[in-house]
């Protein structure tokens, strides 16, 4: 594994849930956490991206635009009753759009642990590493 590929993690926060995205571009990182964000509630290997929700923000900066677009993830699962486990982000200037595809929740298969109720601003960071890695994080509160 290359330390650009695209991957995520979580990170410990008091009583909530650090979500962390890594890619080659900045686009790849908030896909990243977003997954990150799927996998605080259920696995995303679970999750069947059967059905497609279009998703769009704009905030006047980068880190502004990270916590607008898990809270616009975190808005459709809720209202929508879904999971995600693919996401495919494009990004102009401060504008981000978006494909989110998954399934509504099945509590039997997926066995949500939480609902995440907002993307904060603690710790909340995008910026591209000296390796070239972008990296995208946020705390969610659960």
């Amino acid at each position: 594994m290359t330390s650009r590929e695209a991957r995520w993690e979580h990170y410990e926060h008091g009583a909530d849930v650090g979500v962390r995205g890594f890619g080659a571009t900045m686009a790849s990182a908030f896909e990243q956490a977003a997954l990150a964000l799927t996998a605080i509630v259920a696995d995303p290997i679970d999750v069947a991206a059967s059905d497609r929700v279009t998703l769009a923000c704009e905030a006047p900066d980068s880190e502004l635009l990270l916590a607008d677009w898990l809270n616009a993830v975190i808005y459709e699962m809720a209202t929508r009753g879904m999971l995600f486990s693919r996401y495919e982000v494009g990004m102009e200037g401060q504008r981000l759009s978006a494909n989110a595809w998954g399934e509504r929740v099945d509590p039997a298969r997926h066995r949500p642990a939480v609902e995440p109720k907002g993307a904060t601003y603690t710790t909340l960071r995008v910026a591209r590493e000296t390796d070239g890695t972008w990296v995208a994080q946020a705390v969610v509160d659960v």
